[in-house]
C-alpha cells in the first residue's frame, strides 16, 4: 500500500512536471516588425508602392514610413529594390542616406549624401533641379557625416558622446569682430 501511494506521487510530479514543461514550450506570438501605431500606415504605403513601383513619391512615402516605425533596414531594402533611375534621384537618395546612417553604416550615408550634392550641383537634362531645403539638409548632413567618418564612428547611436562631438565639429559658427 505504501508502495502504491509513493508511486501515485510520482506519477502526479511527473504529470505536474511535463504539464508544466508543456506549457512553457508553447508557441507565443512574435513581436510585429512595425508598431500597432503605424502598422496602418506603413500597410497604406506599402500598397500604394507595389501599385506604382515607379513613382519616387510612393517610394519616399514608403520608406519615411518605415524610418518613422524605427525600421530603418525596411527602408534601405525599399529604396535598393526600386528602378535605378528611381533611387538616383536626389530626393530619394537623401532619404536612403538617412536610412543607412540609422542603420549604423556612416560611411555609405556620407557617399549617398556626396551623390545628392553631386547631382544638385549639376542636374540632368529634362529633371527638375533641386530644392533649396534638400541643398541645405544634405550639405548639413553630409558635412555631420564627413566628421563621424573622421573620427572612425561607424554608428552614431552606439558612440553618443563621440557623435555629439561630430555634430558640435561640423555645426560650429565662427563670427569675427571688426575692430
Amino acid at each position: 500500500m505504501t508502495q502504491t501511494k509513493g508511486l501515485r506521487g510520482w506519477n502526479v510530479a511527473v504529470l505536474f512536471g511535463i504539464g508544466v514543461i508543456w506549457c512553457a514550450g508553447s508557441t507565443q506570438r512574435e513581436k510585429r516588425v512595425v508598431g500597432d501605431l503605424h502598422e496602418g500606415r506603413v500597410a497604406s504605403l506599402e500598397d500604394q508602392a507595389a501599385a506604382q513601383p515607379t513613382d519616387p513619391a510612393r517610394v519616399r512615402e514608403l520608406a519615411q514610413a518605415y524610418l518613422d516605425a524605427r525600421q530603418p533596414g525596411m527602408a534601405v531594402a525599399t529604396i535598393e529594390r526600386c528602378p535605378t533611375s528611381l533611387r538616383e534621384e536626389p530626393s530619394v537618395e537623401h532619404l536612403y542616406a538617412r536610412a543607412l546612417l540609422d542603420q549604423g553604416r556612416s560611411r555609405e550615408a556620407l557617399a549617398a549624401e556626396q551623390r545628392v550634392l553631386a547631382r544638385c550641383a549639376e542636374p540632368l537634362p529634362g529633371t527638375a533641379p533641386c530644392s533649396s531645403y534638400l541643398v541645405a539638409s544634405a550639405t548639413r548632413r553630409a558635412d555631420i557625416l564627413g566628421q563621424l567618418v573622421q573620427l572612425g564612428i561607424e554608428d552614431a547611436n552606439a558612440h553618443p558622446e563621440a557623435s555629439g562631438l561630430a555634430y558640435l565639429n561640423a555645426t560650429r559658427q565662427v563670427s569675427l569682430q571688426v575692430r
